[in-house]
């Protein structure tokens, strides 16, 4: 645990917040805009779960990834994902050493930080070896169990528009992730900066704010948040009411979804509203909190029909009714 000298955990909080925002000041030194993606990052890293990035390439998926890394000091592994990528590749393989005898060397997996890159470029055996991975939070070989490094982290990105010769991941793998971020074009002012920033290449180079200690004590910290009935009651609700064809659906997730968010879905709208609740300075999560991530929690968890495709309902548009 880090040696933080804390007198107790409201000063605590206080700490993590004066954290966050000199993270964000760091990050914000070599990235321009993306605040909410900045943000939603790390709520996922302090919550001690996993990202999805939905943007098309040239947005600076990696860079704020790597930006980040920098500022926690963390190991930092990018995978790119093609068609021919093996399982070993990412986990590690067995060698014979001098001594002819098996060792194993460890994949790029074992950092605190993997980008998985155009994970939808490779096939469902070596996602699925990834995404158990993340579950398990280690690796089996041969009978032995690995652990991997903590803090860890995976953000996975997928390109929107190429969708030849791509493996699109299953919903029930998509459930894996707690967020589902989507990355959009800089606006017009950001892009001019970002160009003026950028042709004459010289980044700034962000400093470290925070170690793995820290993050681990604060990651342990949010799940000593005390939550109210009416919380959990509305996060349940809001998960079961996109469920079509059950008692407690909505008239819309009956006429416009073929499937709608799990039982992780309302885990994670919880979570997700607990880190939201303190990095906003408040000591307990209320609805609002819960509203606030919804979007990118159930995102990726509802499936809609034809009917929606054909009148033009995007998931956004449903997510925004059942709120």
């Amino acid at each position: 645990m880090a040696n933080l000298n804390f007198n107790n955990d409201v000063e605590a909080i206080e700490g993590f917040v004066a954290k966050y925002a000199d993270i964000k000041r760091e990050i914000g030194k070599v990235i321009v805009g993306q605040d909410d993606v900045v943000k939603n990052i790390l709520m996922a890293m302090f919550s001690r779960s996993h990202a999805l990035l939905i943007g098309v390439p040239g947005l600076a998926k990696t860079l704020i990834i790597t930006t980040i890394s920098k500022t926690m000091n963390l190991s930092y592994n990018r995978i790119q994902f093609t068609p021919d990528l093996m399982p070993s590749d990412i986990m590690g393989t067995e060698i014979l050493d001098e001594n002819r005898k098996f060792k194993f060397m460890k994949g790029p997996i074992f950092a605190n930080i993997v980008l998985a890159d155009e994970i939808n470029r490779t096939p469902p055996k070596t996602q699925s070896a990834l995404l158990e991975a993340m579950q398990e939070r280690s690796v089996s070989m041969n009978a032995i169990t690995y652990q991997l490094p903590d803090p860890f982290f995976v953000l996975a990105t997928q390109n929107p528009i190429e969708q030849e010769g791509t493996y699109p991941l299953p919903e029930a793998q998509q459930d894996r992730f707690m967020f589902n971020i989507y990355l959009d074009y800089p606006s017009f002012n950001e892009e001019v900066d970002i160009v003026k920033r950028t042709i004459h290449g010289d980044m700034a180079e962000p400093q470290q704010i925070i170690t793995a200690e820290d993050i681990i004590f604060y990651q342990k910290l949010l799940q000593k948040i005390p939550i109210a009935d009416n919380v959990y009651q509305y996060a349940v609700n809001l998960a079961t009411i996109t469920r079509p064809k059950t008692p407690q659906a909505h008239p819309w997730a009956d006429e416009y979804l073929t499937w709608g968010a799990g039982p992780r879905a309302s885990q994670f709208l919880i979570i997700g509203a607990r880190t939201h609740a303190v990095l906003n300075g408040k000591y307990s999560p209320d609805i609002e909190d819960v509203k606030a991530v919804a979007h990118n929690i159930l995102r990726h968890r509802i499936i809609k029909n034809y009917k929606a495709e054909a009148e033009g309902i995007s998931v956004e548009d449903i997510i925004d009714h059942l709120l």
